[in-house]
């Protein structure tokens, strides 16, 4: 269940770095909302998950899946550059989090 928080706060993380950027530096009201309530979720799924997690694993887990899930957004959604080495960059993290999330914790 922790694992899933985890995830789940991951996956907020990317909601709250997209909407950082569709914010404008904070100048339009709803990105800058959206951007609270996801960065509220995500650190608030994360401090529960930590409960019961070692914090190096969670973090990289955590962090891994915001990084991936951004720069996958940014690329299909907001325009990125589209690259061979970017798709093999994500990839590599996404295997990365998989990894450590096998080797980690047993929680």
């Amino acid at each position: 269940m922790a694992w899933l928080l985890v995830v789940v706060a991951g996956l907020l993380e990317t909601g709250f770095a997209v909407c950082l950027k569709l914010s404008h530096g904070f100048t339009r009201l709803w990105p800058t909302v959206a951007f609270a309530a996801f960065a509220l979720g995500s650190f608030g799924l994360l401090t529960l998950a930590l409960k019961r997690l070692d914090v190096g694993p969670a973090y990289a887990v955590w962090t891994g899946i915001g990084a991936a899930g951004t720069a996958t957004y940014g690329m299909i959604f907001l325009g990125d550059v589209v690259s061979v080495l970017k798709i093999v960059s994500i990839t590599l993290v996404i295997c990365g989090v998989i990894g450590l999330q096998l080797s980690g914790s047993t929680q």
